[in-house]
């Protein structure tokens, strides 16, 4: 059979590669209930623990910091054993973690959790680009990260939707063991169904000749050596060192600003929360259709991901105001948006590296990016600890975040002007 065409349109093509997005988007959502149940506990237990600003700075700091050690290996780890195995791993570790908080009786015991949470969560990108490079042509890859991606969105709702409730029922120990024993259901089931494209049995013919449509990719294994040299490594690499950050910002610090900002509390956090990742999840679907469906026009990959990426980063700008809002609801609309924006701009960098690089060095590249992204979540923690230890407000915070995705746009057509394969 020639794998290098699509097949005819007469041919029914299966759709078993969407029940692949569909468990990592699980995988995604289950992810960032584990990762965002503490910002929503932030004022709780500070509280307890006699916490002030910069004892949370450094909590988010010290999961960074592991995560960012961990997102390199486990770029390497997907490369060499797969999604499969890879991320079952990953997942298995963060769940494990993530119930140890309930355990924590200090400031050190947070710490030894949101680093092994860190450890664990950083296998999920790796292992969910890997995927979709295994499972996906060129054409719809940015589609199919753009939906699995917006599980992060769905799981950064349904945490302000269940943890008040179990907090104000059983305490704060029993949000980490209840969601953490209901999330660990996901990985039997990914590890049944999970098998590579040509291992799986369950796919047709015709299915597997159209993932497999693009050129064939050479088999060997490419070193981080190789890899550091090319400009494209950097270009996805220094991308996320400036707008992974903006988004561990919202991610971390959002329940806070409006407790402060609007005096919302656990109880109220909800609906502003729900309707600013609803947003989210918009524009990460909509930024991964926009490339492919240019793409599909006939538009080259560079002026697809360059263009959607352009207006997901003007639409960012406003967040600029966002802490000047009088009324929450106007700052929900502004930081939705500049939320929407940034997932429509994660969905196509993030397939920067399955674009131009072989299948063989997705994990690879990816772990380069994510490891510098999350330096610059930890450098963008500290700022913001000092910043509002010092003058206690989100405006400077805010104006780093509206600028940083059109300083990242730019650093990637300077280094990728025309996107083409990287040539190994």
């Amino acid at each position: 059979m020639d794998v290098s065409k699509a097949p005819e349109p007469s041919e029914k093509i299966g759709r078993y590669r969407w029940v692949i997005v569909s468990l990592l988007f699980a995988a995604m959502v289950i992810n960032y209930v584990d990762r965002q149940t503490i910002g929503l506990l932030k004022a709780d237990l500070s509280k307890e623990f006699g916490w002030n600003e910069t004892h949370y700075a450094d909590l988010v700091f010290y999961f960074q910091l592991a995560y960012a050690v961990a997102y390199l290996a486990w770029g390497r780890i997907m490369d060499r054993i797969g999604a499969r195995w890879g991320f079952g791993v990953a997942f298995a570790i963060w769940q494990i973690a993530h119930i140890a908080h309930a355990a924590a009786a200090g400031f050190g015991g947070f710490v030894a959790a949101r680093m092994g949470l860190g450890i664990g969560e950083a296998g999920g990108f790796p292992g969910g680009i890997k995927a979709v490079a295994e499972w996906f042509p060129k054409k719809e890859r940015a589609f199919a990260t753009g939906l699995f991606n917006a599980g992060t969105n769905i799981g950064a709702i349904v945490t302000p939707l269940v943890v008040p409730g179990i907090v104000l029922a059983f305490g704060w120990q029993m949000a980490f063991i209840v969601t953490g024993i209901a999330g660990l259901v996901w990985l039997p089931i990914w590890l049944l169904v999970y098998r590579r494209p040509r291992e799986q049995k369950r796919l047709g013919a015709a299915e597997l000749a159209y993932i497999e449509q693009d050129p064939a990719d050479p088999v060997e294994k490419i070193g981080w050596a190789r890899l550091l040299t090319k400009k494209e490594t950097w270009a996805f690499a220094l991308g996320k060192f400036l707008i992974d950050p903006i988004w561990w910002m919202f991610l971390f610090w959002l329940p806070d600003f409006l407790g402060k900002r609007y005096g919302l509390d656990l109880k109220s956090f909800g609906p502003p929360l729900i309707a600013i990742y609803l947003l989210s999840d918009v524009g990460s679907v909509a930024g991964g259709w926009m490339s492919s469906t240019l793409m599909k026009n006939g538009a080259s990959i560079n002026r697809a991901r360059k263009l959607t990426m352009l207006v997901c980063a003007l639409l960012a700008v406003p967040v600029m105001f966002a802490a000047k809002a009088d009324s929450v609801w106007l700052a929900v609309l502004i930081i939705g948006v500049a939320t929407a924006a940034h997932q429509g701009f994660s969905a196509n960098l993030y397939t920067l590296p399955s674009d131009v690089f072989p299948r063989a060095a997705v994990g690879s590249v990816v772990g380069i990016g994510g490891m510098l992204g999350a330096f610059g979540g930890m450098a963008f923690s500290k700022y913001i600890g000092q910043v509002l230890e010092r003058i206690g407000s989100y405006t400077p915070i805010f104006i780093v975040a509206g600028s940083a995705y059109l300083v990242a746009l730019l650093v990637i057509h300077l280094l990728t002007p025309k996107m083409e394969p990287v040539k190994i």
